[in-house]
């Protein structure tokens, strides 16, 4: 089920809503957080039914391993603690490797040896990577004593709470628990509504009027590619780099909204990336809490304050082609991951040395950089990636001509082309969200901006197009 849907805002959305309040003047607070459970794996089964109740056993196992993790860190016995620990990383990076690269090693294991393994086609259930990413994050937390022994109830509402199940944002246990300990959680919040429907309404405008038309464009583009030109490309890839944009932050937009209609805060997943001046700085933007997952649990792990420059480049290296690992199953990816820990490492060596280039050329350059490995991002292998690159570096040969096709081709994609342009210049120019929402003060303005996004997103509806973030 997608947040930009018809099914989700008129039917799933206002029922969960409803009896939530109910629960509440009730002052039910237990039934409340059962009611938010049922609901977020109602909401997971529509995308993943079949793996509804192998993923149920894998949040029971998380939780019993978490709580006898926690049992034997406080009777000194850290080995167990440790041994444990490993048994349940071992069990999630097991399944996340199970799903998601099974037929890219049997794949590539028959084009090394010439076998012909055959491959398994196995189905990616929906939101794995980021709640794997999720449960290793509360096992960790749990050994370094950063979870208190918690009711089976709140770890499961922290687990399963719809609006940052299946893209995040990925949260700490305790930034949930926490909150379901605080007895305003649990009670009618008109401020947080009003708010929370605000913020809604700017991110599904964001992915239903921007991103929508821009994927379209784009995936059109891939699946054409022996016939597109120089111009196609450049729009193709200019579409997947603002469509991925809208989109996430339209989700972060949605599930922060979202969570305030329940009087829960999640965090910021996104901060206008685009206005980035380097690599570094662009992935302390862009999805925000998986960059300081593998921060504090990759680059941590390897690299500590005091040491050498050499360390420092290796842990930037390894943390980037874990994240490409991650993002998907092709050597696209790992090449990817490649690119950007490269460019991160330029980064670093320019901050080192206190070299600093003008903000037009620094943040020209960043961009660019994103284009580049956009195209490696997108690409379904490197034959294509190879494929779009030359396109859009392909030389003039006939001036006239080029001009000629040029102008046909604006003529023909006009509205794309507008598009880019208004995509362009509200990630580079305008307020983000949570910028326009610093100092949010309930009027008139901001209800007949809300209806005005909300209506025009509703009459762009009638094709529910799924989040791009949702195939990794």
């Amino acid at each position: 089920m997608v947040f930009s849907s018809y099914n989700f805002i008129f039917f799933f959305l206002p029922i969960t809503l409803i009896v939530f309040c109910f629960l509440l003047k009730l002052k039910a607070a237990k039934l409340s957080k059962i009611w938010l459970v049922l609901a977020s794996l109602y909401f997971y089964a529509q995308g993943s039914r079949d793996f509804l109740v192998f993923f149920l056993l894998i949040i029971v196992f998380n939780y019993l391993i978490g709580m006898a993790i926690i049992k034997k860190s406080e009777s000194k016995k850290d080995w167990i603690a440790l041994l444990l620990l490993w048994i349940g990383l071992i069990q999630n990076i097991g399944l996340l490797c199970y799903y998601k690269y099974t037929d890219f090693l049997v794949n590539n294991v028959n084009r090394l040896l010439g076998t012909d393994f055959i491959l398994k086609n196995v189905l990616l259930p929906i939101g794995i990577s980021f709640f794997t990413f999720q449960l290793i994050a509360y096992l960790v937390d749990c050994y370094r004593g950063n979870v208190k022994a918690n009711s089976f109830l709140d770890y499961l509402f922290f687990v399963t709470f719809f609006p940052k199940l299946l893209v995040g944002p990925i949260v700490h246990h305790e930034e949930i628990a926490e909150q379901l300990e605080d007895k305003s959680t649990f009670k009618f919040n008109p401020q947080n509504l009003i708010l929370g429907i605000f913020i809604f309404s700017i991110g599904c405008s964001k992915k239903v009027l921007i991103a929508d038309p821009l994927i379209y464009y784009a995936q059109t583009y891939y699946s054409h590619l022996n016939v597109a030109g120089f111009f196609d490309s450049w729009a193709a890839v200019l579409s997947y780099t603002f469509a991925y944009y809208f989109d996430f932050s339209g989700y972060g937009d949605m599930a922060i909204g979202l969570g305030l209609f329940f009087n829960i805060k999640l965090p910021v997943n996104f901060n206008s990336p685009y206005k980035a001046r380097n690599f570094a700085e662009f992935w302390r933007r862009w999805n925000i809490t998986v960059t300081q997952f593998l921060n504090d649990h990759i680059f941590k792990s390897i690299y500590g304050f005091g040491d050498r420059t050499f360390k420092l480049f290796t842990a930037v290296m390894i943390t980037f082609i874990v994240s490409g690992i991650w993002h998907g199953s092709g050597w696209h990816f790992v090449i990817w991951g490649i690119v950007n820990g490269i460019f991160v490492c330029l980064s670093f060596a320019m901050t080192l040395r206190s070299k600093k280039l003008p903000f037009l050329l620094a943040w020209g350059l960043t961009f660019i950089g994103v284009l580049m490995t956009r195209v490696l991002f997108d690409s379904q292998n490197m034959t294509q990636a190879l494929q779009v690159l030359s396109n859009m570096i392909s030389p003039i040969k006939d001036i006239s001509l080029f001009l000629k096709t040029g102008s046909q081709f604006a003529t023909t994609n006009m509205m794309t082309i507008l598009l880019i342009i208004i995509s362009a210049a509200i990630s580079f120019g305008a307020k983000n969200t949570q910028e326009i929402t610093e100092n949010f003060r309930p009027n008139w303005k901001y209800a007949a901006f809300s209806a005005v996004l909300l209506t025009l997103a509703l009459f762009r509806m009638s094709t529910v197009s799924n989040f791009l973030y949702f195939r990794f």
